[in-house]
């Protein structure tokens, strides 16, 4: 039985991993942490990417691993990629990963290969004291140079708007120095790279829809999996759903094909899952970049499952072993699938929840149905609110023959299972 050691692994992976498919047939190792669940995530404040990276080589060089993977993209993605190339395991080129995730050079290199398709941007740091020293005209979109799940990304209208958005207390300033500190550490191995984590970007408004195209690299052959489409609550930026396939044009959904293969190679990620997200103007028909992300899109992952018959964790499991992904196209058991996302604008605090007994009754119903509950709590409940200015409380995933019945079905999850607040 092969060694698959999963670096930071989320729920989503233990999750899929517990499938008898995979855990039948591989023994799987996990180190590291999970961001968002406490108290695993206190870890991070002691945390040293280099320290980790030297100990996963020293722990695993002699014990036979077959592959090593990461689905996190705050900190798992950079290190698997460090970590397997130390060990000659299948990985994405490091260096790669790095410019993907540091949004700023990331940026730069869409610039180069797409203007037209690339927003203005600039780059400034969290200290930030004048307006001088912005390279936009205010509105504009703000997001940080490294950051995970839309953390402190929304449009600021003016400057005031700007520095109460990066007003913060002791303990907020030592976790955002803290979550960019593994970026900044593997950075120094590239000296060329000058514009450290600890900076925001500022970009030109996009108007458009959102989606996501999903692929991977095989030993330098990109392949497109599939295009979803971003649902957002109206008069936020906050996802609602996301739904697959996308409805988007078939002339469309090819630009976005060639743009994004054209981005990968620009990378030289070489080998490994990635997905790119854009922005499509239906008035204009311009299509921008929003941003790369070197690993799978778990929370898509068995949405391709209900659909094509294959799920986003048989590509990373292939592609960690060094074999080539086996894809189908339209072979699942329902036409459409989406992932609902629940959310809470006021800052409510969730007091109760589906019980696991209520879930499995769910489950049972709807074989299909992947069910996901977050809890959040005081501060970090408040930080998130500041951060995000609404958090999510529970994800469904769910597959219909229709759009239609895809959404009768959600409804019919939604009312069995009860959350209360205060």
């Amino acid at each position: 039985m092969q060694t698959i050691l999963v670096l930071f692994p989320n729920e989503w992976d233990q999750i899929e991993f517990n499938h008898p498919r995979f855990r039948d047939h591989y023994r799987f190792v996990f180190e590291g942490f999970d961001l968002f669940k406490f108290p695993e995530n206190a870890k991070l404040m002691t945390f040293n990417a280099l320290a980790f990276i030297e100990r996963m080589v020293q722990k695993y060089r002699k014990a036979g691993l077959a592959a090593v993977i990461s689905c996190d993209e705050q900190i798992g993605a950079m290190v698997a990629a460090n970590v397997a190339e130390r060990l000659g395991l299948p990985g994405a080129a490091p260096r790669g990963v790095l410019v993907a995730q540091h949004k700023y050079y990331s940026r730069k290199l869409q610039a180069s290969i797409c203007p037209e398709g690339t927003p203005k941007f600039f780059a400034f740091p969290y200290t930030i004291e004048s307006p001088a020293q912005l390279g936009l005209g205010f509105p504009f979109f703000v997001k940080p140079v490294k950051a995970t799940y839309s953390i402190l990304a929304r449009r600021v209208e003016d400057f005031a708007d700007l520095r109460k958005l990066l007003a913060f207390g002791l303990l907020e300033t030592q976790i955002l120095k803290k979550l960019v500190q593994p970026c900044n550490d593997l950075m120094r191995a590239h000296p060329d790279l000058r514009i450290d984590a600890l900076h925001l970007v500022g970009e030109e408004l996009v108007p458009g829809v959102q989606v996501t195209l999903d692929g991977f690299v095989d030993n330098g052959e990109i392949t497109v999996l599939g295009i979803v489409d971003s649902v957002m609550y109206p008069g936020t930026n906050a996802f609602e759903r996301f739904e697959y396939p996308s409805r988007l044009p078939q002339n469309v959904q090819a630009r976005m094909q060639r743009m994004a293969i054209d981005l990968v190679r620009a990378l030289d990620l070489r080998h490994g899952a990635f997905n790119v997200e854009f922005f499509y103007d239906e008035t204009t028909e311009r299509i921008a970049f929003l941003e790369i992300n070197p690993r799978v899109a778990y929370q898509f992952a068995d949405l391709y499952e209900k659909v094509d018959g294959f799920n986003l964790y048989d590509i990373v499991l292939a592609l960690g072993l060094g074999e080539t992904p086996q894809i189908r196209r339209r072979q699942g058991a329902y036409r459409h699938a989406a992932s609902f996302v629940l959310r809470d604008f006021a800052g409510n605090a969730l007091t109760a929840h589906p019980s696991d007994a209520e879930l499995a009754r769910v489950r049972a119903q709807y074989d299909d149905a992947r069910v996901l509950i977050y809890v959040k709590r005081g501060a970090s409940l408040a930080r998130e609110m500041k951060w995000l200015g609404s958090y999510r409380y529970a994800v469904f995933n769910l597959g219909g023959s229709s759009v239609d019945e895809l959404h009768s079905r959600y409804r019919c999850v939604r009312s069995q299972l009860r959350f209360s607040f205060h």
